[in-house]
């Protein structure tokens, strides 16, 4: 198990290293970064969730109770980052990249590891995740950005946030065609595969090109606080719900292991495009990362039956 964790996340180390090392060398302009952005989040990553939710094998699969549990663990834990940050304050900003570390997974790393686990019905599993939690996760991130951001909005702001965002409209359209039953044209599927394929990549260097290693020392409680919710908080909170709901056996396991995941690239993409602090959520990103390489087999271990 800590094998195929480790050769799952073995690439997005490298990644985010090479990201850095393109920035600093120069070797690609600096006008390229933003525009990379851009991409990943207004084409790439919409293209990433509609065909994987398009697609997704969610029959004979506990649809209803991994999704309850998967959804309650996530409420509940935004619950308590929210409650946490009214105890001890951090600047909205920050707090934006705190909660995103603290919900947001690695779907890439998720579906790797669970197929390296499970092989097929690990893949199905590890897509229903996705089907419940992206769009979850998304309205949660939209909804906060909005409160702490730095740029407020008000309600007709939110809605107008919510109902364009291109990830959650990405969400939306993956699901009408999955739960409509209708497949994807043939040319379009393999085009939104290769472009979706494309955002894993970008996305991280991206997140590489992003670290400010000269702000370390201001990064380490929101680091340390986002890693303990994110490999600590939320996989006992997820065991707990899917245990009393009489989820087991495969199902749960991956369900663990999808909310053990470190946080994802698309927070950066989004940090950056709704104004948050983009830096730490690089820091953050990146150090979840590395330390998911030991985070991951220990919470399956203890925690998977």
């Amino acid at each position: 198990m800590t094998g195929a964790v480790i050769l799952a996340l073995l690439p997005v180390i490298l990644l985010i290293g090479l990201g850095a090392w393109l920035r600093r060398s120069g070797f690609l302009a600096a006008g390229f970064w933003p525009q990379a952005e851009r991409l990943c989040y207004f084409v790439l990553l919409p293209a990433l969730f509609v065909h994987g939710l398009s697609t997704a094998p969610l029959h004979a699969l506990p649809v209803g109770v991994m999704a309850v549990t998967l959804i309650g663990a996530i409420l509940v834990v935004a619950g308590l980052v929210l409650a946490a940050h009214r105890l001890r304050p951090i600047d909205g900003p920050a707090f934006t990249s705190v909660f995103q570390g603290s919900i947001r997974f690695n779907n890439y790393a998720a579906v790797t590891v669970a197929a390296g686990l499970f092989g097929a019905q690990g893949i199905a599993l590890a897509a229903l995740c996705n089907a419940a939690m992206v769009p979850t996760v998304n309205v949660l991130c939209i909804l906060v950005f909005a409160r702490y951001g730095q740029a407020r909005l008000d309600l007709g702001g939110v809605l107008r946030q919510i109902a364009t965002n291109p990830l959650i409209l990405g969400c939306a359209g993956g699901m009408l065609l999955q739960f409509g039953g209708l497949a994807l044209p043939p040319g379009l599927d393999q085009a939104l595969r290769a472009l979706g394929a494309a955002s894993l990549p970008l996305g991280l260097l991206c997140v590489g090109a992003a670290l400010d290693f000269g702000s370390v020392r201001s990064w380490v409680r929101p680091v340390a606080g986002s890693a303990a919710v994110r490999f600590l908080v939320m996989p006992g909170v997820t065991l707990a719900i899917g245990s009393a709901l009489g989820l087991g056996g495969e199902a749960l396991v991956v369900a663990l292991l999808v909310q053990a995941m470190p946080t994802a690239s698309s927070a950066y993409i989004l940090a950056r495009q709704l104004g948050g602090d983009a830096p730490l959520m690089a820091g953050i990103t990146a150090s979840q990362t590395a330390l998911a390489a030991l985070a991951v087999p220990a919470v399956l271990t203890v925690l998977a039956p």
